[in-house]
């Protein structure tokens, strides 16, 4: 693959507020959604970047607070959102927002909906699916981490970041992509979903720390694109330095091409969320956004060509 930055921009709200810890981007509507995985809230931005993005409400207040952090002390109350997932609807279409179920805080669902032009979020507790998902996984409840899906014919492909330094894998399973929309409706219970295909995966490693799965999207010739970063972090909850950053192309389960991301402002750009803009059989834009990992300083928002 060859990566050409095209466009780098900040991110921010139409009244200046900086979009925080941008953890995914998805198309709604006219314009496309990027979400915080520190907020209650996302980012719609309807008009182009350089108007600024409106509150869309992804989930209820969480003990009276829509924001959470460190230095408050309420980091282990972020609800964590860290993927967004186009999927159809018997009426329409929506946006699947996944908690990454790193702590207990972060195992919900939101649907989200457009009402003519206001988008509309059903909120669901999916606790018995991540108790499933570590199992057929195989890896210890506590060090799950979610941060990514894309459908994949009729399932949901959910992808877990894994801790490569601490000899945990990146990896997926399939959710029968029918099953879970039932139990996110409240239809069906979340551990009734079907989960299958395990899947490991070998991204390679910078200065010693593993490249770890951050996002994936499904490029036009069918292959999956996934955005995968080097932190050298100790657990799945705490945040470290970003040492490197790629973008790695699978082939089922072979990761066929692993090339960097270019460096934004000569630093190493921590993307956590794609969208394919438009693309062909030999190349594919894509929208791609950055958790600065300090709720003061904007989120970025990247537009790159990727020739592969």
């Amino acid at each position: 693959m060859r990566i050409e930055l095209e466009h780098v921009a900040r991110l921010r709200f139409a009244d200046g507020t900086p979009v925080r810890s941008a953890s995914a981007v998805a198309p709604l509507g006219e314009g496309f959604l990027v979400v915080q995985d520190d907020a209650t809230h996302a980012a719609w931005f309807r008009d182009g970047v350089a108007a600024g993005g409106s509150p869309v409400r992804l989930l209820p207040a969480v003990a009276g607070m829509e924001t959470f952090e460190s230095a408050a002390g309420t980091k282990h109350l972020k609800p964590d959102l860290e993927a967004a997932c186009p999927v159809d609807l018997p009426h329409g279409s929506g946006l699947l927002l996944l908690g990454s179920g790193s702590s207990p805080a972060r195992l919900r669902w939101s649907l989200l909906r457009l009402d003519g032009d206001r988008p509309r979020s059903r909120v669901m507790d999916m606790a018995g699916l991540y108790d499933v998902v570590a199992a057929v996984l195989g890896v210890p409840r506590d060090v799950l981490n979610l941060e990514g899906a894309h459908v994949v014919g009729s399932s949901l492909r959910w992808y877990h970041r894994g801790l490569p330094s601490a000899g945990l894998a990146p990896g997926s399973v399939d959710l029968d992509l029918a099953a879970a929309l039932d139990a996110v409706l409240g239809r069906a219970r979340s551990e009734q979903v079907p989960v299958r295909n395990p899947r490991r995966y070998e991204f390679g490693s910078v200065d010693g720390v593993g490249l770890a799965i951050t996002d994936a999207v499904t490029l036009p010739g069918g292959s999956a694109l996934l955005s995968t970063a080097a932190e050298d972090s100790p657990d799945p909850r705490d945040d470290g330095p970003v040492v490197g950053a790629a973008l790695a192309m699978v082939h089922g389960s072979e990761v066929v091409d692993v090339t960097a991301l270019p460096l934004v402002a000569g630093a190493v750009p921590k993307v956590e969320g794609l969208m394919v803009l438009d693309g062909e059989a030999r190349q594919t834009r894509l929208l791609a956004v950055a958790d600065a990992d300090d709720p003061a300083t904007p989120s970025v928002a990247m537009r790159l060509l990727v020739h592969h």
